[in-house]
């Protein structure tokens, strides 16, 4: 009896053996059957996965995209400034005259100054550029507007919604930044100390960092405190108050300096 059921165990573990061997491959280089399993996901579970991904990249590309540009555009204030700051040093070094000594004249203007040891491609004011304020348009034939508000003191910078200010140069450097201040801007100086206010005409304008390119828009603080040490810039913007004098082109803003200072 015992024999008996020891055969028949062996009858179907046989049976089951080849019916493994029809379904399944397992021949080696030598034609020796090896047995083998094989692993995969279902089409269900693909799909599942695929969508999980896609919700995941929709809630996190926007933020991320956002961060990014806002790096651009802090990057390229940074260097509008330096670029501006440097030129007029140059322009000390070979000219013996900077924003202080600047009249609103034929000579001694903003303008010719930073045309010199600048590369501008483009000026815009009421004489003697290649176009006017108003006729400054984007790439779809939309006047140029720039939203936010820049709060006060900051000379003739537009306010909400306005284009340039018809009295005001603006010029445009080949690294597509634009610089406009108002044209009559004479006598920037702080006094022998540089503790004093800043006199002279104008002395004030704004850098749009990309020049016409939307968004046009001027650099606020994110949090409803906008003191000079607790302002937070989560995503900077592209237009950015400045006020400049002497040989300096400093932040007008406590938006504009916390992008500035900020690390």
């Amino acid at each position: 009896m015992h024999v008996y059921f020891r055969w028949i165990i062996s009858i179907k573990r046989d049976k089951s053996v080849r019916q493994f061997e029809k379904s399944e491959s397992f021949t080696n280089k030598k034609g020796e059957k090896i047995m083998t399993k094989r692993f995969g996901f279902t089409l269900a579970e693909v799909l599942i996965t695929l969508g999980i991904i896609g919700v995941v990249a929709a809630m996190t590309m926007p933020t991320l995209m956002n961060s990014t540009q806002g790096a651009q555009y802090k990057a390229a204030y940074k260097k509008a400034l330096s670029a501006i700051s440097q030129a007029v040093t140059l322009n000390v070094a070979l000219d013996e005259w900077n924003f202080a000594d600047s009249d609103a004249g034929t000579t001694y203007n903003l303008k010719n100054l930073l045309s010199a040891r600048m590369n501008v491609v483009r000026s815009a004011c009421a004489t003697g550029c290649t176009e006017t304020n108003s006729s400054v348009k984007d790439a779809k034939g939309v006047t140029y507007k720039v939203s936010g508000d820049p709060k006060s003191g900051l000379g003739t910078a537009p306010t909400d919604g306005t284009a340039l200010d018809a009295n005001n140069t603006t010029l445009f450097f080949n690294d597509g930044i634009m610089f406009t201040f108002p044209t009559a801007s004479a006598g920037c100086t702080k006094g022998p100390d540089g503790t004093a206010a800043v006199t002279g005409t104008g002395c004030r304008g704004f850098i749009d960092v990309n020049g016409v390119k939307a968004p046009n828009k001027f650099v606020k603080c994110d949090n409803s405190d906008v003191s000079t040490t607790k302002c937070e810039i989560k995503n900077p913007t592209d237009v950015y108050p400045v006020i400049f004098y002497d040989q300096t082109i400093l932040p007008n803003s406590t938006a504009a300096r916390a992008v500035l200072y900020s690390k």
